[in-house]
C-alpha cells in the first residue's frame, strides 16, 4: 500500500466513487479510499479521473477524501488453510473480521486471507538443479484429512531450482524454494497470488465425459452433469434451490465444494455457516467442511463486493483444479450477482438494457461459465471445475434475461417448479423443462455401467422421458373428461409415470436409504420400472382390463422400492423382476 495519495476523491454514489488528479493508477488496480482506507478496484480511467467501485459501505465518505494505490490487482491469496475456512466476497477471513470488531465488522479492517502464524508440515517433491516448470509441484502439505495440498510453481515461473527447503513445519509466507529465471532469481512460498478477473492457464481443455455423481436419481439418470460442466437452478422463490445445491454440496463425488452465498438473505447464509460445520461427509465420516471452502456474502453487504464474490469463488476453484483436483462450485445465486451489476452500471449512468440490466450481461455471465472445465493442467494431471449456479427469477418468469442468458452458456438446465415444491415434493425438478446437453457425453461411462444386455442406459432414459412426456400431454386431458373416460393404453401410460414421478424421481433426503443412489441402483429402479410397464402391454394385448394389472401385488413393492432397498442389495431388484412376471403370467393364465 503507498503512504502518499495517488487521488482525491471527487464524486460518491454509492458504492460507485470517482477521484480526480489521479495518477500512477492502472485499470483494475486495487485502491485505498478515504482515511478509513475503503477497498476499492478501479473500473474506468479518463484522464486524471478514475471510476472506483467501493466494497465497503461508503456512507460519509466526502469529496476531497484522499484515495492510496497498492500498484495490483484484486487477487486471491492461494495456499494452504483455505478448506475449511469462511470468507467475505474479496476473500476476507470473517471469523478473524469479527475478532477484531465483533459481530457488526467494521470499515477499512483488513486481515490476510492465510493465517501467517499457523505452521504447516512442508514435503519437498523436487531438488535443486531440477528444472522448474508452470504447474510443476514443489511440495505437500497435508491440509485435511483427505485432501493434500499441493504447492505449485506459478504459471508465470519457469526456470530452475537454485536452492529447496528441506522437510519441516513453516509458516506460508517462509520461502521455500528458489527459482532461477531469465529474468532473475525468484523466491517461492507455501502461498501464491492471482488476480481473480483472469482464468489460471491450462495445457489443454478435455472432452467431459465422466459424470458428476450426485446420487440423486432425476439429475444423474435424467439430466445429468460431467465433471467440468455447467449447470443452472432457476427457480422462484421457495422451490428449493439452497437446499438442491446443499444437497449436491453433500453428495456429488467431488474432492473438493466451493459454496458462494451471492447475495443471498441473511437467514439462508446464516443456516449454512451454522449447519456445514456440523455436516459430516458420507464418504469419510470426517466433517463436510474439511473439503469446503464458503464464501458468504448477504444481501445487506455491500453491492460492490457481491460483484466480486463470484470471481473470488471460481479462482479458488481453479487453484485446487491444478492441483488435480475435480471441484464443484455452488452459486447461490448468479441473479443476485447479476443485480449488482445492474446496480453499479446505472450509478455509472451506463445504457441500460433489457430490464435495466447492462448490456454487458450475456459477456460476463459467459466469462464465468466458460471457467468451468474438464482440463489437462500444467503440470500435466487431469483436473475439473464444475460450476452449478442457481438462477432466482423474479416470480419465476424463466424467460427473464438472467434466466436466457444463462441457458446459452451452461449444458445442463434443472427447471425447479413452484407446484411440485408447494407438494412437497422434491427435489422439484420440473422433468418437462428441464434438459442436459451432457446426456450424449456421458453415455459411454453409463454403458459400462449398465453393461451390455441391451438394458442400456441410454435406452431406458430415454423411454422414461418418452412416457413422462406422453403423461403430461394426458394430464391436459384428464382435466377435461376425468382419467376413467381414456382408453386402457393411456391409462398405463399414466399409471407408469406416475410410478417413474414418486418411485424414481421422488426423493428424501431423511430417508437413509433413499437420500442418496449409487448409480447402478438408479439403473435397476429404472429397468425394474420399464419392465413392469412393457409387461403392462403384454397384459392390455390379451384384452385385459388395465385394472387387473394395476392391482397386482408387487405394484406396491415398486413403489416402495426406494425406501426398502439399499445400495449393497441390487439383487433384491431381480426379485421385483421375477415377481412382476410370475404375477403377470398368472394373470394372463387366467
Amino acid at each position: 500500500m503507498q503512504d502518499e495519495p495517488i487521488g482525491k476523491v471527487s464524486w460518491v454514489s454509492g458504492p460507485v466513487v470517482r477521484t480526480m488528479e489521479t495518477h500512477r493508477v492502472h485499470m483494475l488496480d486495487m485502491v485505498a479510499v478515504g482515511q478509513e482506507r475503503l477497498i476499492g478496484e478501479v473500473i474506468g480511467l479518463v484522464g486524471e479521473e478514475a471510476t472506483v467501485q467501493v466494497y465497503e459501505d461508503t456512507a460519509g465518505l466526502m469529496p476531497g477524501a484522499p484515495v492510496y494505490g497498492t500498484g495490483a490487482p484484486l487477487a486471491a491469496e492461494l495456499g494452504p488453510g483455505l478448506i475449511g475456512s469462511i470468507y467475505d466476497g474479496i476473500l476476507r477471513p470473517l471469523p478473524a473480521l469479527a475478532k477484531a470488531t465483533g459481530t457488526f465488522i467494521g470499515r477499512g479492517v483488513q486481515a490476510p486471507s492465510l493465517a501467517r502464524d499457523k505452521q504447516w508440515e512442508f514435503k519437498p517433491v523436487v531438488r535443486a538443479g531440477q528444472e522448474a516448470t508452470p504447474g510443476m509441484v514443489v511440495g505437500t502439505v497435508q491440509e485435511t484429512l483427505r485432501i493434500e495440498h499441493r504447492i505449485l510453481v506459478p504459471p508465470n515461473v519457469r526456470g530452475s531450482f537454485v536452492s529447496v527447503t528441506a522437510k519441516g513445519s513453516y509458516t506460508v509466507d517462509h520461502e521455500i524454494a528458489r527459482v532461477k529465471t531469465e529474468h532473475g532469481e525468484a523466491p517461492l512460498t507455501m502461498f501464491q497470488r492471482w488476480p481473480v478477473r483472469v482464468r489460471r492457464p491450462v495445457a489443454k481443455r478435455l472432452p467431459a465425459d465422466v459424470p458428476l455423481v450426485t446420487g440423486q436419481r432425476v439429475i444423474d439418470c435424467m439430466f445429468p452433469i460431467a465433471k467440468g460442466g455447467a449447470a443452472a437452478i432457476p427457480g422462484g422463490f421457495g422451490t428449493g434451490k439452497t437446499i438442491t445445491q446443499h444437497q449436491l454440496a453433500k453428495w456429488c463425488d467431488a474432492d473438493l465444494i466451493v459454496y458462494i452465498g451471492c447475495g443471498e438473505r441473511g437467514n439462508e447464509m446464516t443456516e449454512v455457516l451454522v449447519e456445514f460445520p456440523k455436516l459430516i461427509d458420507p464418504r469419510s465420516n470426517r466433517p463436510l467442511m474439511e473439503r469446503t471452502i464458503l464464501i458468504a456474502n448477504t444481501s445487506d453487504m455491500p453491492v460492490a463486493a457481491r460483484e466480486a464474490s463470484i470471481y473470488t469463488g471460481i479462482t479458488l476453484a481453479e487453484y485446487y483444479r491444478d492441483m488435480g483436483y475435480a471441484v464443484a462450485l455452488m452459486a447461490d445465486s448468479t441473479s443476485r450477482w447479476a443485480e449488482a451489476l445492474r446496480e453499479i452500471s446505472g450509478r455509472l449512468e451506463e445504457m441500460p438494457a433489457e430490464e435495466g440490466y447492462p448490456a454487458y450481461l450475456a459477456t460476463r455471465l459467459a466469462e464465468f461459465y466458460e471457467r468451468a472445465g474438464l482440463v489437462t493442467t500444467l503440470g500435466g494431471q487431469t483436473g475439473s471445475v464444475s460450476v452449478i449456479g442457481a438462477v432466482s427469477p423474479a416470480g419465476g418468469d424463466f424467460s427473464e434475461p438472467v434466466t436466457q442468458h444463462t441457458s446459452r452458456f451452461i449444458g445442463a438446465f434443472w427447471a425447479l417448479d413452484k407446484e411440485l415444491a408447494s407438494a412437497r415434493y422434491f427435489p422439484s425438478i420440473n422433468y418437462i423443462n428441464s434438459y442436459s446437453a451432457y446426456a450424449e457425453t456421458v453415455r459411454g461411462w453409463w454403458q459400462k455401467i449398465g453393461g451390455t444386455d441391451g438394458a442400456s442406459w441410454h435406452t431406458l432414459r430415454e423411454e422414461a422421458i418418452d412416457i413422462l412426456r406422453r403423461d403430461n400431454k394426458l394430464q391436459q386431458i384428464v382435466k377435461l373428461v376425468g382419467e376413467e373416460a381414456l382408453p386402457d393404453e393411456q391409462k398405463l401410460i399414466i399409471n407408469t409415470a406416475r410410478i417413474l414421478q414418486n418411485a424414481f424421481l421422488q426423493q428424501s433426503a431423511f430417508d437413509e436409504v433413499d437420500m442418496f443412489a449409487v448409480p447402478e441402483r438408479q439403473l435397476r429402479m429404472l429397468a425394474v420400472i420399464l419392465h413392469a410397464h412393457r409387461r403392462g402391454e403384454d397384459v392390455l394385448k390379451k384384452g385385459i382390463p388395465i385394472y387387473k394389472f394395476q392391482q397386482l401385488a408387487v405394484q406396491d413393492d415398486i413403489m416402495r422400492m426406494k425406501s426398502r432397498i439399499p445400495n449393497d442389495k441390487l439383487a433384491e431388484f431381480d426379485a421385483l423382476d421375477k415377481a412382476m412376471d410370475e404375477q403377470v403370467e398368472k394373470l394372463l393364465a387366467e
